[in-house]
């Protein structure tokens, strides 16, 4: 939704440096425009996805995506990408797939996607990449953004590891061995780059052959390939390697399957390179293109049940994704049950929500007393406010400081009580935090909240420490308080010189927020300067303290 409103934002700062006469062009930015022709197509006459995969991959190269296909001959498929931002000696790529109508002018979004490229050593090293300056505020998001989407790449082989269960029962006649694909492929010079490596779209295309030919072999039809998880490479192919592509259906569901896609180089006698993997999810439709029933698949002993059990946490991590991520914030309720499988998501959408809000640029400014001003943001009915201070405090030390949520009672009087209830990891904490009633006669408030805590990877990003509610079965709503729920809150932490720190507090109100915040926002009151002047002045006197760090951390 954000990302709706910064495009709209993107387009009123086009007109207007089309105005001023300066047009701005990201220099990385690079557009493709092809027509499907019949040449492109699988059976059902619609664009084939290892030909899509070729186009996507002329401008960068997926490491993973999710994608929908359903292109026809005759439609334009326009292709853009552009470096969102450089790490170290890796960059991530932006890829944004759209879908043109020549006849009826019709445009619409196909797919977004995210590559990884990691710069080749030279005999001088290790390669330190040029930084990317954002300029927008759409590339300023996407910039902060795509630090989060890193961490979640790293991290993704351990959410799968957590998953797995030994105790699982298998059923259905089918075996897993009867979808098994094995094919050989020459790569040639027009299947290279100019550094005489095969192209990523090439070995991609051919995986999603062999994929399909393993998925036709379990359902006895033409299957539909719906997403594609985790195309990973883990080395190049050049030049005369022979390619060995393998597939096999790992696990088949109620309406899906999900076939396992590898692929190997080898030259001569040479042995073979695990060089790509990826997981592909398949659909057969009936005549009224509906997904039918499947039969269930019965895995081989060892292997077979490992890829088996890793299925189904894909799965279930595909499900948290979509569920957390991709919905619309009017589809999902504010507070989204937590357990360890969705911990990495959640983490994610808790930090990504706060950096958006924060690279928002129309913030008016509502009142300032003292150094402490308050601003608000209002559109399409939903209300944000920001509340920014400077104080003379190391920025890391304010950052441990306002992380442990356990000592806020020491600044904010809206803070009662709080107390830990899981330590999810080194930088993701849920506490329950009880707040006093508002109104006399009244009940108070408690909520439970999720604290992500990000420190930066560069000096152009700030520390951050991120709030959102999320449920626990173990702690239900009571009578004593009125449950409470935080949509998107948090600190963003700025280091402007060894000395001097700016902090912004952000919150998108919510029934539960705003009876603390109303007078503040409509001129009644200025509780907020009282309550960050405390701030203020307990991170100063706390500027040289030890910080007592979370289990985890220690």
């Amino acid at each position: 939704k954000y990302y709706l409103k910064a495009q709209k934002q993107e387009k009123i700062a086009k007109k207007e440096e089309q105005h001023s006469g300066e047009v701005y062009r990201n220099p990385t930015e690079v557009k493709m425009s092809q027509i499907v022709m019949p040449c492109h197509a699988n059976h059902c006459g619609e664009l084939s996805v290892g030909q899509l995969l070729k186009w996507m991959d002329s401008t960068a190269c997926l490491s993973e995506m999710f994608v929908y296909f359903l292109r026809r001959v005759g439609q334009v498929v326009n292709i853009k990408a552009k470096v969102n931002r450089a790490f170290t000696s890796s960059m991530e790529v932006g890829i944004t797939v759209s879908c043109e109508d020549l006849f009826s002018s019709c445009q619409w979004n196909v797919c977004n996607a995210f590559a990884t490229f990691v710069a080749r050593r030279t005999e001088e090293g290790k390669v330190q990449l040029k930084q990317v300056i954002p300029r927008t505020q759409t590339e300023q998001m996407e910039y902060s953004i795509a630090a989060e989407r890193r961490r979640m790449r790293l991290t993704h082989a351990e959410i799968i590891t957590d998953l797995l269960s030994s105790n699982t029962e298998y059923q259905g006649a089918v075996s897993a061995e009867r979808t098994r694909v094995e094919s050989v492929e020459l790569v040639l010079p027009p299947h290279a780059n100019h550094q005489v490596s095969t192209f990523g779209g090439q070995i991609m295309a051919w995986m999603e052959n062999v994929a399909t030919i393993a998925a036709c072999r379990l359902c006895n039809a033409h299957p539909t390939l719906r997403t594609i998880d985790m195309f990973h490479f883990r080395g190049p192919s050049h030049i005369g390697d022979r390619l060995v592509l393998k597939a096999i259906v790992n696990n088949a569901f109620k309406h899906s399957m999900e076939v396992g896609v590898c692929a190997e180089a080898y030259q001569g006698a040479g042995a073979l390179r695990h060089i790509n993997s990826a997981f592909m999810t398949f659909e057969v439709l009936d005549k009224d293109r509906k997904p039918r029933t499947l039969p269930r698949i019965r895995p081989e002993p060892v292997d077979g049940k490992r890829r088996y059990q890793e299925a189904i946490a894909r799965k279930k991590i595909r499900l948290d994704r979509k569920y957390i991520i991709s919905c619309k914030q009017t589809e999902v309720p504010l507070s989204v049950p937590w357990d360890i499988s969705n911990q990495m998501y959640l983490s994610y959408n808790n930090v990504s929500a706060l950096k958006m809000m924060a690279a928002r640029s129309n913030w008016m400014l509502s009142s300032e007393k003292n150094k402490v001003s308050l601003y608000t943001l209002e559109e399409n009915q939903i209300l944000c406010f920001k509340v920014e201070t400077h104080v003379t405090v190391p920025a890391e030390q304010a950052f441990h400081l306002l992380s442990d949520l356990r000592r806020r009672h020491e600044w904010d009087r809206h803070y009662q009580k709080c107390d830990v209830i899981i330590q999810a990891d080194e930088d993701d904490t849920i506490y329950r935090v009880a707040t006093p009633c508002v109104s006399k006669g009244g009940k108070g408030q408690d909520f439970i909240l999720l604290a992500s805590r990000r420190k930066p990877c560069d000096s152009r990003d700030p520390y951050l420490i991120a709030l959102r509610s999320v449920t626990l079965p173990t702690h239900p709503a009571t009578e004593d308080y009125t449950r409470g729920e935080v949509l998107c809150a948090g600190f963003s932490i700025w280091e402007e010189s060894n000395a001097v720190t700016k902090i912004s507090y952000y919150n998108q109100a919510t029934p539960g927020v705003l009876p603390y915040i109303s007078n503040d926002i409509a001129g009644l009151s200025s509780s907020f300067y009282g309550t960050f002047h405390s701030c203020n002045k307990y991170l100063e006197e706390n500027r040289d303290s030890l910080v007592v760090l979370p289990p985890s951390d220690l």
